[in-house]
């Protein structure tokens, strides 16, 4: 009898669960949209409820169309959306409000506060980030000002937080486990990435209680049990999912890079056992701990990439669906229109959270398949900001970039990324890098997996190789740099 692990893939804007075989290969999978609350300009939730419920519904879903015992599931393993922020009571089981999102910027005013108290070092020093909305810490400091109740449940011992992987698996074993993993807990601001620990004067300056907080576990580890048709499904992996797509990717070694394409664009380099602390705008993050190992990584993130594209879809309604864009980007003319998406601001190297996003070089031949065009390349524009400041960290430079998420499916960007880079980008067969990343956690953790058998398994299904020529290049990448540079002239 074939045994399996199934891999709980909870996104920004979908939650998914996927069956992998013992070749880490995709079986079937279940996909839920939910929905996106935008209470105010630059406020971002979801409701924690139907993230849980919707989660569940994949779940169930997926076993019974595969028609699957619990004797074939080996475990599970969990990747989520990391910082957002979830308080509820311990008691009833209910949120104190929805979800804040990681794409949320309402604390703008309290970290820039914490700045001019010149807090900025001593947090990055300790967690390896910078002062930004964008984290958990400031999350939960608004949660707890101004939602009345959180006092008499923090009194009561009955207030819980918990980025979302907290939260799925506090409810996958009703209520019995409130734990998190390293990778998780390093990007909330308030954990210390060098001695492993919820951070005492970070906790202080934060107005977090203590006493709310998860267990911090290893990323491949016990962590309790689904209690499916009367039978106990263990829980054994669990990573944010940048880290997991590093993962998934096999990036085990020092100098390996991966990019995810997914609701933003997230870059990360492992940098092995010891943090590398960026001078050019890079966070510095726990990649993940195993078998009492921690690996670290360094990390630059692009807030919004396949966000654009479903701006494209949702708000302008210009197309009906992510994969039209392809094609519509190979139709356009010859132009120079370019599109900078800092709907949330600008993440790394820049941190301006005051940016807005815009749109430059428009005429009257502009259309749908220029702004189509000028989207995607959005996203490589961005990418190559952060990659050239990795290799600057790193002081190397990069020969090639191994690829994942919903996104790189479109050759169009693939190629312009290739391009823009002048440097080889790797397509795997598996493109669920992330999923696939928490299904290895889960499975190396019982032996399912063994980490030589993780890198045989791991083939490439594309390379795009740039063909770009250098005038055309430099005339793009400028473009892109003087648009950059008017937004956050605009916005300082």
């Amino acid at each position: 009898m074939e045994k399996y692990i199934i891999s709980i893939d909870q996104g920004t804007t979908s939650c998914r669960t996927i069956l992998f075989n013992s070749k880490g290969s995709i079986v079937d999978q279940e996909q839920q949209e939910f929905n996106q609350i935008l209470p105010k300009k630059g406020w971002v939730e979801h409701d924690p409820i139907e993230i849980w419920e919707t989660q569940l519904q994949t779940l169930e879903k997926l076993l019974e169309k595969n028609n699957l015992t619990h004797l074939q599931i080996e475990s599970i393993g969990i990747t989520n959306q990391r910082e957002t922020t979830v308080l509820w009571d311990r008691k009833t089981g209910k949120p104190v409000y929805n979800a804040i999102v990681w794409q949320d910027n309402r604390t703008i005013e309290f970290c820039e506060d914490l700045k001019s108290k010149n807090k900025e070092s001593l947090i990055k020093t300790k967690t390896g980030l910078v002062l930004d909305s964008y984290f958990s810490g400031s999350k939960i400091n608004w949660i707890l000002k101004n939602i009345p109740e959180t006092k008499n449940l923090i009194e009561n011992d009955q207030l819980l937080f918990g980025t979302i992987d907290t939260w799925l698996i506090w409810n996958l074993t009703k209520g019995e486990i409130h734990a998190t993993d390293v990778s998780n807990a390093s990007r909330t601001l308030i954990y210390n990435i060098n001695d492993l620990s919820w951070d005492n004067e970070l906790l202080e300056m934060f107005e977090i209680p203590k006493s709310i907080l998860p267990k911090v576990k290893e990323s491949s580890d016990n962590y309790g049990s689904w209690n499916w048709n009367g039978t106990d499904i263990p829980i054994h992996g669990v990573a944010g999912d940048q880290q997991a797509a590093l993962f998934g990717q096999c990036c085990f070694n020092s100098g390996m890079v991966k990019n995810t394409y997914g609701t933003g664009c997230f870059m990360l380099m492992n940098t092995g056992e010891n943090p590398v602390y960026s001078q050019n705008g890079l966070l510095t993050t726990i990649a993940w701990s195993l078998n009492g190992k921690v690996q670290y990584a360094l990390e630059g993130s692009v807030f919004i990439a396949g966000a654009a594209v479903q701006w494209l879809r949702d708000s302008l309604q210009i197309i009906n669906s992510a994969q039209e864009t392809e094609e519509l980007a190979k139709k356009s003319g010859d132009d120079d229109v370019i599109f900078v998406p800092a709907f949330s601001g600008l993440g790394a190297p820049y941190w301006n959270m005051q940016s807005k996003g815009a749109i430059f070089g428009l005429t009257r031949d502009t259309g749908i398949n220029e702004i189509c065009k000028a989207t995607l390349e959005s996203l490589a524009f961005q990418s190559r900001d952060v990659i050239l400041a990795m290799e600057k960290d790193a002081n190397m430079k990069l020969n090639s970039l191994a690829v994942d998420g919903g996104a790189c499916e479109n050759g169009y960007l693939m190629q312009f990324q290739a391009d823009i880079l002048q440097t080889e980008v790797k397509r795997p067969d598996v493109i669920e890098s992330t999923a696939l990343g928490a299904a290895y956690l889960a499975g190396l953790y019982s032996g399912f997996y063994k980490i030589d058998t993780l890198k045989n398994n791991h083939k490439i299904e594309s390379t795009f190789i740039s063909v770009m020529d250098e005038n055309t290049r430099n005339m793009k990448t400028n473009l892109w740099k003087n648009a950059i540079n008017s937004i956050i002239s605009m916005h300082n």
